[in-house]
């Protein structure tokens, strides 16, 4: 219809010179179809106006059902906010387990590193695999596998527990293995379903079911504890990971081409605006390596995991250690960072979008502002723990530090689909190969040095890495993409 329209108001201005307004069979004039509106900069800001300018529905927001109802790719991005949820629900548990389990099985220091960091091993081992397999099979088939793999993985921890120490390491590395996916996949789902003017959004409302799931999993987890016994967490957080993957089986798809329910005005919306229209065949691992912004989230995303996974896996104690909070209390506090940082990485995705990018700002220097506060605000307020006096206080600073630490959602973590949105996935993989090695090393250090040492020396060694990580992002990152999908429909990725 546009077309005829179009070739109409031609024809018009052959003969008078000019564009009148069309008059449709019942005779009401109808003003002429506008132009599409001219790219604003670069990046996702002018695709983004563009999408938004030429949606087909009048009256209905761009991609949205006529007849109201949550919108197709809402559904997709909420199925992996849940899975996220599960995903640190599932990690947290042991943080708080592991003070019963070590009294009953008689682990010190670093025997509860050790066990900690035995997560990692798994992790490790499925990050790049995640993603080579999220790009070439679809996100829907990884994401499901990841989820039912690691929730059976957490029933079965606490009967290996009591089988020895050996097990024990071996179920929570398998465990891992299941939790290495997620990330990759859900990058991969994303960047086929997510426009780029609604990236940093989704990618922090995602993220922060991270954050929710901490939330959940500490607030759960003491109550379960001393009611039950510590067997009772792993068996019903692994439960709700099965039932997770019955309903996405059932309804999860990779992308709005190959979705069945998706409505054709929405499917038109996201294709116009998505880069990543097709799985990728091959892996350009010479090209995207020889790039120093993709060096640049490497590195980052090892120096931003140190300390993340730090908190993550040590907090319960540093507060039953230094500040003296028993079960409930350490899981209480526990919780107050992660309530912070889910609050903070919606409302820093929503600026991201709407005030920054959406404003004219460049994707690059959103990358960079965003990314700049996540490293920053937890180096300061890590470095001031030292000279606190109260328990308060500490707990201040945590929750400060991780609100800053949130930030990152809209910097580094929404960088590797601006930059190559076909290899999201694998990228992401790449990259927290590095985020998953500060884990592994990161959580092992701490009970070394717990040993004989202080958690000054701890939270020392996590701020020279934020500082580090401030000075490589600022220099070598971009939110400019660097690698397109070509016409041809090869795999040789077009360099800018």
């Amino acid at each position: 219809r546009r077309g005829g329209r179009e070739a109409a108001r031609g024809a018009a201005g052959q003969k008078q010179g000019t564009t009148e307004p069309e008059i449709e069979a019942d005779g009401e004039a109808q003003a002429p179809p506008r132009a599409p509106a001219p790219a604003q900069g670069s990046g996702a800001a002018g695709g983004a106006d563009v999408a938004a300018e030429e949606h087909t529905l009048p009256g209905v927001p761009p991609g949205e059902p006529e007849g109201g109802g949550l919108s197709r790719r809402v559904q997709i991005v909420g199925f992996c906010f849940v899975a996220f949820v599960l995903c640190n629900m599932d990690r947290v548990n042991l943080s708080i387990a592991m003070l019963p389990m070590s009294e009953e099985f008689g682990w010190n220091s670093s025997t509860q590193g050790l066990v900690q960091s035995s997560f990692f091993w798994g992790y490790l081992l499925t990050q790049v695999a995640g993603g080579v397999w999220a790009d070439r099979m679809g996100g829907k088939v990884v994401l499901g596998f990841g989820v039912a793999w690691w929730s059976l993985a957490t029933a079965m921890t606490p009967v290996a527990a009591k089988a020895g120490l050996a097990p024990l390491l071996v179920c929570r590395a398998a465990m891992g293995i299941g939790e290495g996916v997620a990330m990759p996949a859900m990058n991969t789902l994303l960047s086929r379903w997510v426009p780029r003017g609604e990236r940093s959004r989704s990618l922090a409302f995602v993220y922060s079911g991270m954050f929710v799931g901490s939330i959940t999993g500490l607030s759960l987890s003491p109550y379960l504890i001393s009611s039950y016994g510590f067997s009772s967490v792993f068996f019903i957080f692994g439960s709700l990971g099965l039932l997770w993957g019955a309903a996405w089986y059932t309804t999860g798809s990779s992308t709005p081409q190959e979705d069945k329910r998706v409505s054709a005005a929405e499917r038109e919306y996201i294709e116009r605006d998505t880069p990543a229209r097709k799985r990728a065949s091959a892996i350009p691992w010479g090209a995207l390596l020889s790039r120093r912004e993709v060096w640049a989230i490497i590195v980052c995303h090892f120096c931003h995991n140190w300390g993340t996974f730090i908190l993550l896996t040590w907090m319960p104690t540093y507060y039953a250690d230094v500040l003296g909070f028993d079960l409930f209390e350490s899981g209480f506090y526990s919780v107050l960072p992660w309530i912070s940082m889910a609050i903070a990485s919606n409302a820093a995705g929503y600026f991201a979008d709407t005030q920054l990018i959406g404003r004219g700002v460049s994707v690059t220097t959103t990358r960079k502002i965003m990314q700049s506060v996540g490293f920053l605000g937890p180096a300061v307020c890590l470095s001031l723990l030292s000279r606190v006096d109260s328990p308060m206080e500490a707990v201040s600073l945590l929750v400060v530090s991780q609100s800053c630490d949130a930030f990152s959602q809209s910097g580094l973590y929404s960088n590797h689909q601006d930059i190559a949105p076909r290899y999201a996935g694998v990228l992401l993989g790449m990259s927290n190969t590095a985020g998953v090695l500060a884990g592994v090393l990161g959580t092992y250090a701490v009970g070394v040095i717990l040993e004989d040492g202080s958690w000054d020396e701890v939270f020392s060694i996590a701020v020279g890495l934020y500082l580090f990580g401030t000075v490589v992002w600022n220099c070598f990152s971009t939110g400019e993409q660097l690698f397109d999908e070509d016409d041809e429909g090869d795999d040789t990725p077009a360099l800018h």
